[in-house]
């Protein structure tokens, strides 16, 4: 790839990043919020082993990815070039046959939609004598297609997932509606929060931690509570459904 292309690519995912940081904290203090409690997921799933190193240099090291394979493939191209510094975040839907690759790396799993996935989780953690940090996720639009426990029948299990003595329960997740209409966002955004508040008061825990809000909504998920949002499109354009050479 030529420097001056390298350099294009650099400057607009730099830009990109400082203009959703800005907008971040804009939503934050009009929300009476800390920014400090909110953290901004750059989602690099289908792009380049090579733009996330670019990403890198350009002051991001977090990266949420929605398929196994392409984050196994990103993480050793980056990790024999030395970057072994990288925090993964898997935020797909994970199957149990595939739990075992991403174990020995993965930071944070946003996306645990079954005590099956949880409990393989928890086996592979074991197995690598190391705890792993996951998410609950919960399908807060009721949508047949979406993963995620049902809202109505998800806190018994959640205290089935926490007795697994491998994995760290944090909070909950959500894949809101794909809609432009702000009150089905705000409504989902608000029923994943009061949900967070109904199980640490029936569980008696303080998980804090909220994944809601992606590049169209992030500012509403802010207002509605969430710590984790999750941007893709607005840091790194059009996703690009390519080979993950390192060219």
């Amino acid at each position: 790839m030529e420097p001056s292309k390298l350099l294009e690519i650099f400057e607009t995912i730099k830009n990109n990043y400082n203009c959703i940081v800005e907008k971040a904290q804009n939503a934050a203090i009009k929300s009476n919020r800390n920014f400090d409690d909110i953290k901004i997921i750059p989602v690099s799933k289908t792009q380049a082993a090579k733009i996330v190193e670019i990403a890198y240099n350009a002051g991001i090291n977090v990266f949420g990815e929605n398929y196994v394979q392409e984050l196994i493939d990103k993480q050793e191209i980056l990790s024999d070039k030395g970057f072994n510094n990288l925090e993964w975040h898997y935020i797909g839907h994970l199957q149990t046959n595939k739990v075992k690759y991403i174990a020995p790396f993965i930071n944070l799993v946003h996306s645990v939609d079954s005590v099956k996935v949880a409990n393989e989780i928890d086996k592979r953690a074991k197995l690598l004598n190391k705890n792993i940090d996951i998410l609950i996720q919960v399908n807060t639009s009721g949508e047949f297609n979406k993963s995620g426990f049902d809202i109505e029948r998800y806190i018994d299990s959640i205290a089935e997932i926490d007795l697994l003595s491998n994995i760290n329960i944090k909070g909950l997740m959500t894949i809101g509606t794909f809609t432009d209409d702000e009150k089905t966002q705000r409504q989902e955004f608000t029923l994943l929060r009061n949900s967070l508040e109904e199980v640490n008061r029936q569980l008696n825990k303080n998980w804090t931690q909220l994944s809601m809000g992606m590049t169209s909504d992030f500012e509403i998920a802010i207002d509605e509570g969430a710590t984790m949002i999750r941007i893709g499109t607005a840091i790194f354009g059009e996703r690009q459904y390519r080979n993950l050479e390192n060219d």
